[in-house]
């Protein structure tokens, strides 16, 4: 009786434990089908740096029609580039992926001219675009040549004092003209003093804080071009009159903005916010933090910008021209119409409270079918120089108002973030404090438990 029942108790035994080691086996097989068949990661750095960005991601969602990237590379190093393309897959199922070694299959990549290892072909339709890079900056470019027919250019204007896209200083606007290359945007520079007329193949124009005077002609050629469908980015400093370079009110070109409807103000707007000092900004940077609704900035909400020796507009809408707000300074900001001095009296009557507007965005009825002006306004010029234009949001308000510019709405979004730096910085007094407490008394603590158990048990 005894050994039947032993018996029985161990066939359940031995059955329970088959059972067991059945679901584990089928669990991990599922999960191994699964991961397989769907490649997920998490990326918990702070700012994404190992994810897409939303604007590729906003490309890839959006393709009408299936695409290919072909990867022309050794078999052994095909996982080198696995990683990033197969993030890519992940977005969009119209997303096909090709690994094709060229010394196995010498014809496809010469049908493809491929002459280096480790490149990229990204085929959408029967258009074909190299990739200029293995990165996410080169593969998504290759997109956007793809999916724009013609090319465009952005024409900074010079002649007057204007920052010099070719100008690594602080106040140049080098690094501007290369993120605009990584939207696939052609940057050059034009003068309108030889031949007042804008050129035909500028999709966008932009005046960059110009120190001296625009004649009338240039005045006229950039109205023309402006009412006749054309696209400008206009960034007028304050007219300071003190310092080594004094800046001209340059009334033809305020004039014409005022017949659109914004005024570029005679003054300087300083921030007096705390939390612009606690950024390490200056009273005469105005920082900004919320936005009105407008395609330029909504997706940059949440994001800080920063506009050094700005000057406030006012706006209206005339005639055919339709303008709307983009943001303003703090409530705790003031405009001096002081000018000709440095020194500011924050309780001078004559200070204009902030909110103060800062920038604007207008559009031009053409009267024209599928043809309409566009243009955006600012007090600011310097907030897009190298020394500033990487500040929090900057980059991605610049580039957003050239996409929306450039009729490039699909493009506007939050670039990839920069690498942080996260370095802990610490006094004297809490280094010390950090020392005591993992050298000297985490140990001791460590050391009474152990007396404490060993003299209970004793």
């Amino acid at each position: 009786m005894n050994t039947s029942l032993l018996k029985a108790r161990q066939t359940r035994y031995v059955a329970y434990a088959t059972l067991y080691i059945l679901v584990v086996l089928a669990i991990v097989s599922v999960g191994n089908v699964l991961a397989d068949r769907y490649n997920k990661s998490y990326d918990s750095t702070a700012n994404k740096r190992y994810s897409l960005s939303e604007q590729t991601a906003k490309i890839v969602k959006g393709l009408k029609q299936d695409a290919t990237i072909a990867y022309y590379d050794q078999t052994g190093r095909f996982q080198s580039a696995k990683d990033l393309l197969e993030q890519y897959a992940n977005l969009s199922p119209k997303i096909h992926i090709q690994y094709v070694d060229p010394d196995k299959k010498p014809d496809l990549a010469r049908q493809a001219a491929i002459k280096n290892y480790g490149t990229a072909v990204v085929q959408i339709g029967s258009k074909k675009e190299e990739a200029k890079s293995m990165t996410e900056e080169g593969i998504t470019g290759a997109f956007i040549r793809d999916l724009k027919s013609n090319t465009r250019t952005v024409c900074f204007i010079t002649g007057h004092g204007e920052h010099q896209i070719d100008d690594s200083d602080r106040f140049g606007y080098s690094r501007f003209k290369d993120l605009l290359g990584k939207d696939e945007y052609t940057a050059k520079s034009i003068s309108l003093l030889e031949k007042p007329e804008i050129p035909s193949d500028c999709t966008v124009i932009v005046i960059g804080g110009p120190t001296g005077e625009y004649q009338q002609p240039e005045v006229d050629a950039i109205k023309k071009y402006v009412e006749d469908g054309g696209r400008a980015l206009v960034m007028l400093d304050p007219p300071l009159k003190f310092g080594r370079t004094e800046i001209s009110d340059n009334p033809e070109l305020t004039t014409l903005f005022e017949s659109w409807g914004v005024t570029f103000e005679k003054d300087l707007i300083l921030d007096l916010s705390p939390i612009g000092q606690l950024a390490g900004l200056g009273e005469e940077v105005a920082l900004v933090t919320s936005y009105d609704p407008h395609p330029i900035v909504n997706e940059i909400k949440g994001s800080a910008t920063g506009f050094p020796l700005s000057r406030s507009l006012t706006i209206k809408n005339i005639g055919r021209a339709t303008v709307e707000k983009l943001f303003s300074s703090s409530s705790t900001s003031l405009a001096t119409v002081n000018l000709s001095s440095p020194a500011v009296n924050a309780n001078d009557p004559k200070n204009l409270k902030g909110p103060l507007l800062i920038a604007a965005a207008g559009t031009y009825s053409t009267g024209k079918e599928n043809s309409q002006g566009r243009f955006v306004a600012l007090g600011s010029s310097t907030w897009v120089g190298n020394s500033f234009i990487r500040f929090n949001g900057n980059t991605d308000l610049a580039l957003n108002a050239i996409n929306w510019l450039a009729s490039d709405e699909d493009l506007i979004s939050i670039r990839p973030k920069e690498r942080e730096d996260r370095r802990i910085t610490m006094t004297r007094a809490q280094v010390n404090l950090v020392q005591t407490t993992s050298v000297f008394l985490m140990p001791l603590i460590v050391i009474g438990a152990g007396v404490a158990v060993w003299w209970r048990r004793r």
